[in-house]
């Protein structure tokens, strides 16, 4: 059957488009086809079942495989070669991401175009764009409500401009990222527009039902996402028919259970692929498969559809990889992480327990986490971050705190009062998003400057800001930046006034490019001086340093509840030891926990010596990457250094 389709698809594709593929791309073509098309077949049969009218999409799916990758732009083929040829690209030491809204941090797309210069000084290989689809005028989610995912909103451009930076970002060694909002599409899209007009075949790319039947029956086992937006999990129609809404009124969810919902949205990953968009964040992908009687959340059908957008971009645009956004439960976290589903993904636990570590000045929830939720599948890696564009959601599993004593309900508790300035001599001025003042349920929103204590004036923020990145930037994986963060700018509390924005408070972290901030980037004696220093030299040491790829990580335990201790080790065996103190105190790691370390080490981050035998002293939020003498060291010539 493979084989048969494969000429058929060649033939039609021939028959369809004026580019002809070379005898090498033919072959390169050929070979994919027959390496992935036999998993994406399974997995079709798998979802779909093997009748005549899931056969004839899957014959059209391979049509459309052949077709985008015949119409390919020539240096995206040759991409595709070189990231096959080394899979794990993405693994290394020199990898630093960065994420900026294109409206609030350059106006638009050619605004961008013209940061490029400093996105290159700041050392970026990776850029991730919020979303900039055509959305709904007023609240569009910022964007998470996709209108037409092959036109870019008016005000911030056009695709062409989108492609031309695409190749403009590549030539300057920065991948592009962008959302795809897979689970729903906005209610204005074009397929939902066909489904509310009941035109045969659109109805069913959406969860539509003529009364309340069977969402009465679905809604006996999933939860209310945004209780303040609608209740249940179905929205009213104005012909009195209901519709699938996780999320906002206006965001419909997709119905996979449809063959033809598949292909439809393979088409339009493949069109973004060619495009020149190097990595897709798949939005929400927990949510993607819905059954009656379940939770529809992690349902191994999503997994397995992920699986076969997987496979079938192994074909059309073999360089494409997928970034998974699934914040929740740590154990369902790590299931979306494999090659072939998922090869990036956000590691939330991190982010929330460093935040946890800084509230508490006691690191054994992270160390905990590190030592037994870090370690993923080979050739994937985790995109790890301070903060997001999302609010702050306190994902540690229950059971993990409880084997250390902590009630994680009160604990969580705690951390949202800490972070929206509740809580007696709290340093953070967060702001709470979704609370709900009779289960005492919330998230928090906020800049890093903000959340650490800068705002504030606090002296230690500085220091706190400095440390959250340090373990970012070396505990390996893609560390990814939220731009204006590394000068340290503020909360934005204008949203409030903006009738769009208003009711969502995760706006308040989302603020406008910082112009006096990055204007003051080189003056020592600013707070954005003293960052931006702080973290250009930790990229620098990070870039020199093999040991922070996406390698082996153990615990080094300090017999100090204050502060972190880890190794990491390179492919050779060196290793690097790091320690951070999260306290607002001098710590002091006692020499007997050196027994079996080198003395003699050299501080990656000062250039200082330090001898383990007299024990480890940190000064408040101080932290250290040491390599032991006996080990070569980085670069001398490394330029600048840091102290938190």
């Amino acid at each position: 059957m493979r084989e048969n389709m494969n000429a058929a698809a060649c033939q039609r594709c021939e028959e369809t488009t004026s580019v002809a593929l070379t005898a090498s791309e033919r072959s390169t073509f050929d070979r994919a086809f027959e390496q992935h098309f036999p998993r994406l077949e399974l997995l079709f049969e798998r979802l779909y079942g093997d009748g005549a009218a899931a056969r004839g999409i899957l014959s059209g799916v391979a049509d459309d495989l052949l077709r985008s990758f015949t119409e390919r732009p020539d240096d995206l083929k040759a991409l595709d070669v070189s990231r096959t040829a080394d899979p794990g690209w993405f693994r290394s030491e020199r990898m630093l991401g960065a994420v900026c809204y294109v409206d609030l941090y350059a106006s638009d797309l050619a605004g961008l175009r013209d940061r490029i210069p400093y996105f290159q000084e700041l050392g970026l290989t990776y850029l991730h764009l919020m979303p900039l689809f055509r959305a709904p005028a007023g609240n569009s989610d910022g964007g998470y409500a996709v209108s037409s995912y092959r036109d870019v909103r008016a005000d911030l451009g056009t695709m062409a401009e989108l492609a031309a930076l695409s190749r403009e970002l590549r030539t300057a060694g920065i991948s592009l990222v962008v959302d795809f909002i897979f689970n729903h599409t906005s209610d204005e899209h074009d397929w939902a527009v066909r489904a509310r007009d009941q035109e045969p075949g659109f109805e069913d790319y959406y969860w539509i039902f003529p009364d309340r039947t069977m969402p009465d029956a679905f809604e006996l086992t999933t939860r209310e996402v945004f209780p303040d937006d609608h209740p249940g999990s179905f929205v009213p129609l104005p012909d009195g028919r209901w519709v699938w809404a996780t999320f906002h009124s206006f965001q419909w969810d997709l119905n996979y259970t449809n063959p033809a919902v598949f292909r439809a949205m393979l088409g339009e990953m493949l069109f973004l692929a060619n495009q020149g968009i190097e990595i897709l964040r798949m939005d929400a992908v927990a949510f993607i498969w819905k059954q009656l009687g379940t939770a529809c959340e992690s349902l191994p059908e999503a997994h397995m559809l992920l699986q076969a957008f997987n496979a079938a971009c192994a074909i059309g645009a073999p360089s494409l990889l997928f970034k998974s956004e699934a914040i929740v439960h740590p154990d369902e976290v790590i299931e979306y992480i494999d090659p072939e589903e998922c090869q990036l993904s956000y590691n939330p636990l991190q982010m929330a327990l460093i935040w946890s570590s800084l509230a508490t000045r006691d690191v054994a929830l992270l160390r905990q986490a590190l030592a037994g939720r870090n370690e993923l599948p080979a050739g994937t890696s985790w995109v790890n971050y301070v903060r997001s564009h999302d609010d702050i959601g306190w994902t540690f599993a229950d059971e993990d705190a409880a084997e250390l004593g902590i009630d994680g309900f009160e604990h969580r508790r705690f951390l949202n009062a800490f972070y929206v300035d509740r809580f007696p001599g709290s340093f953070a001025r967060g702001v709470p998003f979704q609370e709900n003042p009779r289960t005492g349920d919330a998230r928090v929103s906020g800049t890093t400057a903000s959340l650490a204590g800068i705002e504030a004036r606090d002296p230690e923020g500085v220091g706190r800001v400095l440390l959250a990145h340090s373990i970012v930037l070396s505990t390996g994986g893609i560390p990814l930046l939220y731009l204006g963060d590394e000068v340290g700018q503020l909360n934005d509390y204008g949203y409030i006034d903006d009738p769009g924005k208003a009711g969502d408070s995760r706006w308040a972290g989302r603020p406008p490019y910082p112009s006096q901030a990055y204007a003051e980037r080189d003056d020592p004696r600013t707070t954005a001086g003293k960052l931006f220093a702080g973290l250009q030299s930790l990229i620098r040491v990070r870039r020199q340093t093999p040991e922070f790829a996406a390698g082996a990580l153990e615990i080094f335990d300090t017999w100090h509840p204050s502060v972190l201790g880890y190794q990491r080790f390179a492919a050779d065996g060196s290793r690097v030891l790091v320690f951070a103190n999260f306290a607002d105190t001098v710590a002091t790691v006692d020499s007997a926990r050196f027994a079996a370390v080198e003395a003699q080490c050299t501080d990656l981050v000062t250039g200082a010596a330090i001898d383990l035998a007299r024990g480890l002293i940190l000064t408040p939020h101080e932290f250290v990457w040491l390599r032991e003498s006996g080990q070569s060291s980085v670069d001398s010539e490394r330029e600048g250094t840091v102290q938190p």
